[in-house]
């Protein structure tokens, strides 16, 4: 069974940068394609980036430039780097493992402060 648990969520102020960490178990994380979600109260969950096993890279256009996706792959975890942070980026975030079924994360906060 797939398990996703994430790390790295905080509070920081606007410009600051934080690093997010999901460790993936139980599934051959080499063949997912791991993403990042990101779900702002009163807001439905949005699409942040993903990295597909062969590792190509989709971003969001509200987080290019700024957030980079990566994965280690002998580590089994997928890492989101965010850096200068605005406060429209404070969200619960979340990581999502997909291959022919999806598993998600139990979402970690961001908070960024103006």
């Amino acid at each position: 069974q797939v398990q996703l648990v994430e790390s790295g969520g905080g509070l920081v102020q606007a410009g600051g940068s934080l690093r997010l960490s999901c460790a993936h178990s139980g599934g051959i994380f080499s063949m997912f394609t791991m993403g990042w979600y990101r779900q702002a109260p009163g807001k439905q969950r949005e699409f942040v980036a993903d990295i597909t096993s062969g590792g190509t890279i989709y971003y969001a256009d509200s987080v290019k430039g700024r957030f980079t996706i990566s994965k280690d792959n002998a580590k089994n975890t997928v890492y989101l780097q965010m850096n200068s942070l605005k406060p429209e980026d404070t969200a619960v975030y979340y990581c999502k493992a997909e291959f022919t079924f999806a598993v998600w994360g139990q979402g970690t906060q961001v908070t960024v402060s103006s």
